[in-house]
């Protein structure tokens, strides 16, 4: 497998790794689809509180399965590639008990300061109780959502794509009927509302995990899971942590970002915001989608850094990065073109739908800058050198806050003008990040 990775043509081998990825991840986009016209359908309150809540809950997924998760596949994947198998399995054995704390600790921050949080965003009430109801059954099962990534990013380190992509597609289609089942009280179940949607994506999670840690513990020939016989030590602890804080802060900033644009959403209307929340939901969902690139990319940059072959791997790097562009850019300028497609899937308001439709055909052409940009960070998770990537996003944020304080003082501002911000940022994200790499951000420092 790893020598597959090594040595095979970049472009098929990426292909193969990347597609099982890719049919996973739109699994997933058809899910929180259905999850949003779920959420519909019970009014606007609800469907403005999923938009309020929705934020935080993609900072958990993303930091989840992106910074932290990317960062175990990035540690594992080096490991392997050097032929070190036991320093593999050390790292995955770490990587599941720092998982446990900072899950935990992750949730406790929201179960306590939830209701203050969505406050300061502008959510009041009706809209801040339904965030509320949501948010509250999410933290207390987010745990499974932040073990079980961290068992996919072994089992992708791996090489084992399928493997991973099956076990999250199962989970998905779980999270799709539990989702309706607790939802609308189908059958025994109660009707819980919008927080039936919270106890479906814990659910999904929870499964998916179960059979991912029976996969690694009985069944993987590359790396197994072994709970015992492997010494705990703070400094296997630590190697992840140094990496996984840097990759951190971009998911932190990409989420201010949007929680910057959602507090100025919030204040021109309910209307308004629960248009932006379902346009942006669609720039969320470019996260997995690009992910099914990302994590391939991540595992092979891994491997050949791993055996010394950098050159290979800021290759791939960059293959991976302008198939994501093309990729997210596609979908953006199609959602731009057709942009009442999503808008009618989530509301019959047609105030929101117009909302909707103003962010996609403004947005959905920048979605190939956003799109290069994050899997440049993915990449760079392989490489193991994040400074750069993280500063994009930065970069994306400060665009955001400056711009958007401007905006605010103008009395003549609309949402759209707002847009036309979030476009500008993605360009400055992918540029400095792309400009980065190009001048040698993987490479310096390393042996030639």
């Amino acid at each position: 497998m790893q020598a597959n990775l090594l040595s095979d043509p970049i472009g098929p081998t990426l292909a193969k790794l990347a597609t099982p990825n890719i049919i996973a991840m739109f699994v997933a986009l058809l899910t929180s689809m259905a999850e949003a016209f779920y959420v519909g359908q019970l009014g606007l309150a609800p469907l403005a509180g999923l938009a309020l809540a929705f934020p935080i809950v993609m900072l958990t997924m993303t930091m989840a399965g992106g910074s932290i998760g990317g960062t175990i596949s990035g540690a594992i994947a080096q490991q392997l590639g050097a032929e070190n198998k036991a320093a593999a399995e050390s790292i995955a054995l770490h990587s599941i008990l720092l998982t446990i704390i900072l899950a935990l600790a992750f949730s406790l921050i929201f179960l306590i300061l939830g209701k203050a949080f969505y406050a300061k965003l502008g959510g009041t009430g009706e809209v801040l109780s339904e965030a509320l109801r949501y948010s509250n059954v999410f933290f207390m099962g987010s745990i499974a959502i932040w073990v079980t990534s961290a068992l996919n990013s072994i089992i992708r380190a791996t090489g084992q794509m399928k493997v991973a992509a099956a076990t999250m597609m199962a989970g998905s289609c779980i999270q799709i009927v539990a989702s309706a089942i607790f939802i609308f009280g189908l059958g025994p179940a109660p009707a819980l509302g919008i927080a039936g949607a919270a106890v479906g994506n814990v659910a999904g999670f929870a499964v998916s995990g179960a059979v991912q840690l029976w996969y690694l513990m009985r069944v993987s020939s590359v790396l197994r899971l072994r709970l015992r016989g492997i010494p705990i030590k703070f400094q296997g602890f630590w190697d992840i942590l140094k990496i996984a804080m840097i990759s951190a802060v971009s998911p932190l900033s990409s989420v201010a970002t949007v929680i910057f644009i959602t507090a100025m959403m919030a204040r021109l209307g309910v209307d308004i915001l629960a248009g932006y929340g379902v346009g942006a939901r669609l720039e969320f969902l470019m996260i997995p989608i690009v992910f099914g690139i990302g994590s391939a990319s991540i595992t092979m940059v891994g491997a050949n850094f791993g055996a010394g072959d950098y050159q290979r791997g800021v290759k791939i790097g960059w293959v991976s990065s302008f198939t994501a562009a093309a990729l997210a850019g596609g979908v953006g300028i199609t959602m731009a073109i057709f942009p009442s497609a999503w808008a009618n899937l989530f509301s019959d308001v047609e105030t929101v739908r117009q909302a909707c439709r103003s962010y996609l055909q403004i947005v959905g052409p920048f979605y190939a800058f956003f799109g290069m940009g994050l899997c440049l960070y993915f990449g760079s998770q392989g490489a193991r050198r994040m400074l750069w990537p993280v500063m994009g996003s930065v970069a994306r944020l400060l665009v955001i806050a400056i711009g958007g304080l401007i905006l605010s003082t103008q009395t003549t501002t609309t949402a759209e003008d707002f847009f036309w911000l979030i476009s500008l940022s993605m360009v400055a994200y992918c540029l400095v990040t792309a400009i980065a790499i190009r001048l040698g951000a993987w490479t310096r420092h390393l042996p030639s």
